[in-house]
């Protein structure tokens, strides 16, 4: 049985910002349903890295996030900017976030929607290995980032047992990365 696509009757923007826009659609399911006042969410596709050290220490951004009222661990990430590739762009954002850099080449481990029911956006996600800091961190204005490090091993385990205040996409990033590795 094919899962048949919705039709898209109307669609009118909400609200426009450089961070994203909310545009209200109405639907017509495959079976004759209307959904008056479906809201989608539309964002910027960005790349994220899983960063591991020499040492085999994962290099992780700690920030504080105002919609989540707290303070988060997570992997380097960003959106990519004009005339810059996915991989060009995670460097940069790696670079800029942490200090680190890597030799070695960005590996694509996939790309994902973050949440299709409601956002139009994908995230790319990367493994960097053998990064080492290299400079200072080169943050925006709206930025207020510590750098951690955790062992890559001990990771899991501390997601898991909610030890560290963690986003999904930086612990499905994680265990991507670990199974790749394997």
């Amino acid at each position: 049985m094919i899962v048949e696509k919705w039709k898209t009757l109307d669609s009118i923007y909400v609200s426009k910002t450089p961070f994203g826009n909310i545009r209200r659609d109405t639907c017509q399911l495959p079976n004759g349903s209307i959904i008056d006042d479906y809201y989608v969410n539309e964002y910027s596709d960005w790349v994220n890295a899983i960063v591991i050290t020499k040492e085999n220490q994962i290099v992780l951004v700690e920030q504080y996030r105002y919609a989540g009222n707290d303070t988060f661990l997570e992997i380097p990430a960003g959106k990519v900017e004009e005339n810059e590739s996915n991989e060009e762009g995670i460097i940069r954002e790696v670079r800029e976030e942490t200090g680190y850099i890597s030799m070695k080449r960005p590996i694509l481990l996939g790309d994902f929607m973050v949440n299709p029911a409601t956002q139009s956006n994908k995230i790319i996600t990367y493994l960097m290995l053998d990064a080492f800091q290299a400079y200072d961190q080169n943050l925006d204005e709206t930025e207020d980032i510590n750098v951690r490090l955790i062992d890559f091993n001990s990771m899991g385990e501390a997601i898991k047992s909610n030890q560290i205040n963690t986003q999904l996409f930086t612990a499905y990033a994680y265990f991507m990365a670990k199974d790749f590795l394997r």
